[in-house]
């Protein structure tokens, strides 16, 4: 009897290790910024997925970092997740990053920005270059085909800001409209306060400013009532509080991603991937403008 009272222990000890270790597959992302609403959304989506899917996942934040980035992935290479998921930093310095994670044969997935080099089996984005023409089309018909514009860049070297710019330009190239200006001010709210402070007092006659983020669009939003002058101003992100602000008339439009279906994507991805099956090299996600005319609908 207490050698049958011996075997069921050891096999009901053997079954909860097997299913214990089965809960304990962890995967990871690591975020550019948490300082970002946007990039919250995205964790927040991963999260959830990952726990209806079962898994633990390990977040980090790379505080807008390269050497951090390089580090987190370094330290979860030693940590045994089972697969990465990166938004990077900036799409050059990434490579280093992910290369380290092909050395460990861990799969790596970008979420909204890409890599420049290194092996990445999927890569999960909103059409940046879609979203940008469809802000200067917005743009257009709200002020007119001879409007002055400025456009705050996001960081430099990152995949968002070049493919926005691109999407921008290709989008007012061949029409009337006057790009008076064209400055960074690196996706953040107080940089787009300065920088539009600037470009405020050295064009006065802006009509609508383009922001590559929905962060830098709060910061040149706050310069233009200080200056009291009328700008049209459109965001890009579409996050809770861009939504908010057109909705109050603050903002005239912010293109909308879905950073929370990003980071479920990636998620899914990353299942699909250690289950052997096969994904697409690029996985994109719907845009939308958001605008007061479409919110009266």
């Amino acid at each position: 009897m207490k050698k049958l009272t011996t075997l069921i222990t050891t096999a009901l000890l053997s079954s909860t290790l097997s299913i214990s270790a089965q809960a304990e597959d962890r995967m990871a992302i690591v975020v550019s910024t948490l300082n970002n609403p946007f990039f919250v959304t995205m964790k927040e989506g991963a999260e959830q997925k990952a726990q209806d899917l079962g898994y633990e996942l390990l977040v980090l934040d790379s505080q807008n970092d390269a050497s951090k980035e390089l580090s987190n992935v370094e330290d979860l290479t030693i940590r045994g997740v089972k697969a990465i998921l990166i938004n990077p930093t900036d799409s050059d310095a990434v490579s280093n990053a992910i290369r380290i994670a092909n050395r460990a044969d861990i799969p790596v997935i970008t979420l909204d920005r890409g890599a420049s080099r290194g092996d990445v089996v999927s890569h999960i984005a909103s059409d940046n270059a879609q979203g940008s023409k469809m802000a200067a089309e917005y743009i257009i018909g709200k002020v007119g085909e001879r409007a002055k514009v400025i456009q705050l860049e996001g960081i430099a070297g990152t995949s968002a800001a070049r493919e926005r710019g691109e999407g921008f330009m290709d989008a007012i190239e061949g029409t009337d409209v006057e790009l008076l200006a064209s400055q960074p001010a690196d996706f953040d709210r107080t940089k787009g306060l300065n920088v539009m402070e600037n470009l405020l007092a050295a064009h006065p006659d802006v009509e609508a400013v383009f922001a590559q983020n929905d962060e830098m669009a709060f910061g040149a939003l706050r310069a233009v009532q200080a200056s009291g002058k009328d700008v049209t101003i459109v965001g890009f992100d579409g996050t809770k509080d861009g939504i908010a602000a057109v909705e109050r008339g603050q903002l005239a439009a912010t293109i909308a991603q879905q950073p929370g279906m990003i980071g479920e994507l990636g998620v899914e991805t990353a299942d699909k991937v250690l289950k052997g099956e096969s994904v697409d090299s690029y996985i994109p996600v719907p845009l939308k403008v958001i605008s007061q005319e479409t919110i009266a609908e």
